[in-house]
Protein backbone atom coordinates (compact mmCIF):
# COMPACT_ATOMS: atom_id res chain seq x y z
CA UNK A 1 0.00 0.00 0.00
CA UNK A 2 1.25 3.54 -0.94
CA UNK A 3 1.68 6.43 1.21
CA UNK A 4 -1.81 8.14 1.37
CA UNK A 5 -3.70 4.67 -0.13
CA UNK A 6 -5.92 2.83 2.68
CA UNK A 7 -6.95 6.62 4.17
CA UNK A 8 -11.41 6.50 3.96
CA UNK A 9 -12.86 8.92 3.20
CA UNK A 10 -16.13 8.38 5.18
CA UNK A 11 -18.80 11.65 6.88
CA UNK A 12 -17.06 12.43 10.52
CA UNK A 13 -16.97 14.90 12.95
CA UNK A 14 -13.61 15.23 15.58
CA UNK A 15 -12.78 17.56 18.41
CA UNK A 16 -9.59 18.78 18.26
CA UNK A 17 -7.38 20.72 20.79
CA UNK A 18 -5.58 23.79 18.92
CA UNK A 19 -2.49 25.45 20.90
CA UNK A 20 -3.40 28.82 19.23
CA UNK A 21 -0.03 30.43 21.49
CA UNK A 22 2.24 27.91 19.89
CA UNK A 23 1.40 28.50 16.47
CA UNK A 24 0.93 32.27 16.12
CA UNK A 25 4.29 32.84 18.60
CA UNK A 26 7.20 35.60 17.20
CA UNK A 27 4.24 36.92 14.90
CA UNK A 28 3.70 40.76 14.50
CA UNK A 29 0.68 41.72 17.22
CA UNK A 30 -1.67 43.21 13.79
CA UNK A 31 -1.13 39.71 12.26
CA UNK A 32 -2.28 37.38 14.99
CA UNK A 33 -5.55 36.82 14.33
CA UNK A 34 -5.29 36.35 10.82
CA UNK A 35 -2.75 34.23 11.27
CA UNK A 36 -4.59 31.67 14.17
CA UNK A 37 -7.43 31.71 11.30
CA UNK A 38 -5.21 30.05 8.70
CA UNK A 39 -3.60 28.04 10.82
CA UNK A 40 -6.92 26.76 11.94
CA UNK A 41 -7.59 26.16 8.42
CA UNK A 42 -4.28 24.32 7.90
CA UNK A 43 -4.82 22.33 10.78
CA UNK A 44 -8.30 21.15 9.22
CA UNK A 45 -7.27 20.59 5.86
CA UNK A 46 -4.17 18.33 7.22
CA UNK A 47 -6.40 15.98 10.15
CA UNK A 48 -9.44 15.79 7.76
CA UNK A 49 -7.72 15.16 4.18
CA UNK A 50 -9.64 17.82 2.20
CA UNK A 51 -8.14 21.22 0.60
CA UNK A 52 -11.81 22.59 0.84
CA UNK A 53 -12.20 23.91 4.61
CA UNK A 54 -14.84 25.94 5.42
CA UNK A 55 -15.12 27.94 8.81
CA UNK A 56 -18.18 28.88 10.76
CA UNK A 57 -19.14 32.68 11.77
CA UNK A 58 -18.48 31.24 15.71
CA UNK A 59 -14.97 30.34 15.40
CA UNK A 60 -13.96 33.16 13.74
CA UNK A 61 -15.79 35.61 16.42
CA UNK A 62 -14.21 33.26 19.15
CA UNK A 63 -11.17 33.85 17.51
CA UNK A 64 -11.35 37.54 17.09
CA UNK A 65 -12.82 37.68 20.74
CA UNK A 66 -10.37 39.72 22.39
CA UNK A 67 -8.88 41.59 19.20
CA UNK A 68 -6.20 41.08 16.80
CA UNK A 69 -3.76 41.35 19.13
CA UNK A 70 -4.68 38.83 22.16
CA UNK A 71 -5.67 35.37 20.61
CA UNK A 72 -6.82 32.74 22.89
CA UNK A 73 -4.34 30.71 24.11
CA UNK A 74 -6.05 27.41 23.16
CA UNK A 75 -9.47 26.66 20.98
CA UNK A 76 -11.41 23.81 21.41
CA UNK A 77 -12.91 22.73 17.63
CA UNK A 78 -15.04 20.01 16.36
CA UNK A 79 -14.02 19.31 12.59
CA UNK A 80 -16.36 17.35 10.26
CA UNK A 81 -15.58 16.07 7.01
CA UNK A 82 -18.94 16.10 5.13
CA UNK A 83 -19.79 15.20 1.02
CA UNK A 84 -20.20 18.31 -1.27
CA UNK A 85 -23.54 18.69 -2.71
CA UNK A 86 -22.19 21.03 -5.29
CA UNK A 87 -21.70 19.41 -8.84
CA UNK A 88 -19.46 21.96 -10.09
CA UNK A 89 -16.81 20.80 -7.13
CA UNK A 90 -13.51 19.80 -7.24
CA UNK A 91 -14.15 17.23 -4.47
CA UNK A 92 -16.66 15.44 -3.52
CA UNK A 93 -15.80 16.22 0.26
CA UNK A 94 -15.23 19.06 2.66
CA UNK A 95 -14.18 19.90 5.72
CA UNK A 96 -15.90 22.27 8.32
CA UNK A 97 -15.03 23.49 11.07
CA UNK A 98 -16.65 24.97 14.14
CA UNK A 99 -16.03 25.75 17.79
CA UNK A 100 -16.96 23.64 20.37
CA UNK A 101 -19.63 23.63 23.05
CA UNK A 102 -17.11 22.73 25.97
CA UNK A 103 -13.97 24.60 25.87
CA UNK A 104 -12.58 23.29 28.77
CA UNK A 105 -8.91 21.25 27.65
CA UNK A 106 -7.80 19.50 30.56
CA UNK A 107 -7.28 16.14 29.89
CA UNK A 108 -8.83 16.05 26.42
CA UNK A 109 -7.75 14.86 23.73
CA UNK A 110 -9.11 13.91 20.36
CA UNK A 111 -12.27 12.81 20.84
CA UNK A 112 -14.39 11.52 18.02
CA UNK A 113 -18.23 12.63 17.78
CA UNK A 114 -20.35 11.35 15.35
CA UNK A 115 -18.66 8.20 12.66
CA UNK A 116 -20.75 7.68 9.95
Amino acid sequence: MAKGEGKSKDVVTREYTINLHKRCHKTTFKKKAPKAVKQIREFAMKMMGTSDVRLDVKLNKAVWSQGIKNVPTRVRIQVSRRRNDNEDAKEDMYAFVTVADDQTTKGKGTVVVADA
